[in-house]
């Protein structure tokens, strides 16, 4: 095969084979049900100055499934820490006992879990835009290669074509499971 056709299948495979990584980064930040330190994954806090994300400055744990501690490694950062998770809007009612943080995470209701399963399609279908833009891309590269025979063009393209639709599996096969994860209750 042509190492500027190659070149461009193995380009492709890495572009979707991002679009799932990425896909799967947001699956985590979608909460079901029960509690895990993945849920403050996005929270960033000022740490004198900068903003750096919570589990650079504290240990998160889940000592059970409906709680979630945050344990700073300074006790001036509980204020920032708690300001963090506030600004992040993740629906939470962070509370201080002076040493910790603890977030109690209340069961999600009927609606909510309708709007999280909405969330989780949304993002599979921006996935699979990502796949798709990564075939189309490949496609026009193929097209424009020179020194290149029809048949291997075709065969290329068609190459694209079965790559796109396994990745486009593997994007509803993950949301299927991640959508059951969330309507479970």
């Amino acid at each position: 095969m042509n190492e500027d056709i190659q070149f461009i299948l193995d380009s492709t495979k890495e572009a979707m084979d991002n679009a799932i990584k990425h896909l799967e980064k947001q699956f985590i930040n979608i909460r079901a049900g029960k509690a895990s330190p993945s849920m403050l994954g996005s929270v960033m806090v000022d740490y004198y100055g900068s903003q750096t994300p919570l589990s650079q400055v504290a240990n998160v744990n889940t000592p059970d499934g409906r709680t979630i501690t945050v344990q700073p490694w300074e006790k001036s950062m509980l204020q920032e820490i708690e300001r963090g998770i506030a600004y992040a809007n993740l629906g939470f009612n962070p509370m201080n006992n002076g040493e910790t943080i603890i977030i109690n995470v209340p069961p999600l209701t009927e609606e909510r879990r309708r709007d999280l399963a909405k969330q989780a399609k949304a993002e599979a279908e921006d996935a699979k835009v990502s796949i798709r833009t990564a075939r189309k891309d490949a496609n026009n590269d193929i097209k424009k290669s020179e020194d290149v025979s029809e048949d291997l063009m075709k065969n290329a393209e068609i190459d694209v074509q079965q790559m796109t639709d396994n990745y486009v599996k593997k994007v509803d096969s993950l949301f299927d499971v991640k959508e059951k994860e969330i309507m479970t209750v």
